[in-house]
């Protein structure tokens, strides 16, 4: 039963202070002037605080429609939350971060590519959180998203201009943009997991656009960043639960946004060793999908494509932190930590060249293998405590069975 003190309200002072101000930057970014003044003036992270304003406002309306709509995640299996929690987080996100882009662009083609998609891939996974679809459709759906990408001109760009190296970068763009939505969607299995990470990821890419002037990357990064921290607000409460998830909708929508965000940038302008930079800055959910992916292969779990889309279980980064005795909240700032860490190291490799580069990239790489040591050494930790108990109980049914032989055997002599 629900406790009312620990409702949501979707109205209170708070938020209508929030509202009016949100209200009056609206209507000052209504005219043409005001959004030039901002961007000569350097103070585009405005758009920051109308994304996190329009979050912080519509979350909680959200919130009760979920309710009425029954689209809440009910406990079972796998599910750790012990009360019924409401979806459709998803839904928030993509409307602060719609209106505040609305609100910011003359739209180029890449600009419009990147908004449909992402809406579609909103809508699908909506339709997945009110009624459940099959794997193979939000593939298929993910997939016609990333023709949408490539349609608008968002694509992988640093093979050679011919046939070939076209029908290379559609297939890189396909794999990315896929794999990186999926990866996303697979990390949300705790509060503020997948949304505090989205959100360090958005905010180094915006760093990394503001330092060479990509600035329609930045005008996708800030709204991005704004979103998520307000989302934050109602999804991760240290000591308390949750009262809204992402959803499908949300997590598949935030995956998609930074693997868009990362095809849109110039990295190899200035070097080669720039392409790893993205790879950099999603290097936590790139990891915990890569290594997963591995493990599962490799002992059989996972047979076919589409078994590696349904498959779930409790193999990724933040259940390993778990199985060590880490509380739930410690486990997402360590894997916030991490995603730092790897982002202070993109935006250093993005101005450096030649030894050090190199050195910044062989740093990462000993980030990568600690965490797959991490990973393997959890695993076999259990694996080998698990083997020990089993031994032990058996062993004492055996010693157990071996003392009543002895006994009846002593008995037996003792009547003869």
């Amino acid at each position: 039963m629900k406790n009312d003190s620990d409702m949501l309200r979707p109205w209170t002072m708070d938020k209508l202070a929030i509202s009016i101000f949100v209200l009056f930057l609206f209507l000052f970014l209504l005219s043409g002037e005001a959004r030039d003044l901002l961007n000569q003036s350097g103070l585009r992270w405005a758009y920051l605080l109308l994304s996190f304003g329009v979050g912080f406002v519509v979350t909680p309306v959200v919130y009760a429609m979920a309710s009425r709509l029954g689209a809440m995640d009910v406990p079972a299996g796998r599910k750790a939350h012990g009360v019924p929690t409401a979806l459709l987080g998803g839904v928030a996100v993509y409307i602060s971060f719609a209106v505040t882009v609305l609100r910011n662009f003359a739209f180029t083609d890449e600009l419009k590519g990147v908004a449909l998609a992402g809406t579609l891939i909103l809508v699908v996974g909506l339709v997945d959180d009110l009624r459940e679809i099959s794997a193979r459709w939000k593939l298929l759906a993910q997939l016609v998203a990333v023709a949408i990408l490539i349609h608008f001109g968002v694509v992988i760009s640093f093979l050679p201009d011919t046939l070939l190296g076209t029908v290379g970068e559609w297939l890189l763009t396909a794999i990315w943009v896929v794999g990186i939505t999926n990866a996303v969607n697979f990390l949300d299995g705790m509060d503020g997991l997948a949304t505090g990470s989205t959100a360090i990821n958005a905010m180094f890419f915006g760093l990394v656009a503001w330092q060479n002037s990509q600035f329609d990357m930045m005008f996708l990064a800030l709204p991005l960043l704004g979103a998520c921290l307000s989302f934050l607000v109602y999804n991760f409460r240290p000591g308390k639960r949750a009262w809204i998830f992402l959803g499908d909708a949300g997590s598949t929508f935030l995956g998609f946004m930074v693997s868009a965000l990362a095809v849109m940038g110039d990295w190899a302008s200035h070097h080669i060793v720039g392409l790893i930079v993205p790879i950099l800055i999603l290097g936590v959910p790139i990891f915990d999908m890569t290594f997963t992916t591995v493990m599962r292969v490799g002992t059989g779990q996972v047979r076919s494509f589409r078994q590696w889309l349904e498959f779930t279980g409790r193999d990724h980064i933040h259940h390993r932190l778990e199985d060590l005795r880490v509380d739930r909240v410690g486990a997402v700032l360590i894997v916030y930590v991490v995603s730092i860490w790897l982002g202070l190291s993109a935006l250093v490799l993005k101005n450096t060249s030649g030894i050090n580069a190199l050195l910044q990239v062989g740093q990462s790489i000993i980030v990568f293998l600690m965490l797959a040591f991490f990973m393997l050494f959890v695993r076999r930790q259990y694996a080998r405590i698990a083997d020990t108990a089993m031994d032990d109980a058996f062993g004492g049914i055996g010693d157990a069975a071996s003392i009543t032989e002895r006994t009846d055997t002593g008995d037996s002599s003792h009547v003869g």
